[in-house]
């Protein structure tokens, strides 16, 4: 069994982090789970929270706002919509955020409407971080 595995974390505006991990701590939207070196393979979405990523005896934490998670045995990338590292974030970008979520939800009805309430909800959890 191999110790560490690739991590890869970028968002369309930079890449956050490319270095080898011994564990990742993933808020998916089906539930939160670690991947680890030898994961069996997962391809996933993201739900608003915070990715932990741990190498060595460092761990390093980002906001992420949604995107997809591919875990493999020997690497997890992550491509999502929105991130940046934990110590950037502050109130007012969670605010943003949580208007953003808003108003995309303002229009919607059904199962959409259901999904877009889901992640106001777990958008404006941010808040608790700053």
């Amino acid at each position: 069994m191999a110790n560490t595995m690739q991590f890869d974390l970028v968002s369309p505006e930079r890449k956050l982090a490319s270095l080898e991990a011994s564990e990742v701590e993933i808020p998916g939207s089906e539930g939160d789970f670690t991947a680890m070196p030898d994961h069996a393979p997962v391809l996933t979405t993201l739900r608003p929270g915070v990715l932990k990523v741990k190498a060595g005896s460092d761990v390093s934490e980002y906001v992420v706002t949604g995107g997809f998670v591919e875990v493999s045995g020997t690497a997890t990338s992550v491509l999502a919509e929105q991130a940046m590292p934990k110590g950037e974030v502050t109130r007012e970008i969670v605010e943003g955020l949580v208007a953003e979520a808003e108003e995309a939800a303002a229009n919607l009805a059904g199962p959409e409407l259901d999904l877009a309430n889901k992640r106001v909800a777990d958008t404006k959890g941010l808040l608790e971080l700053v």
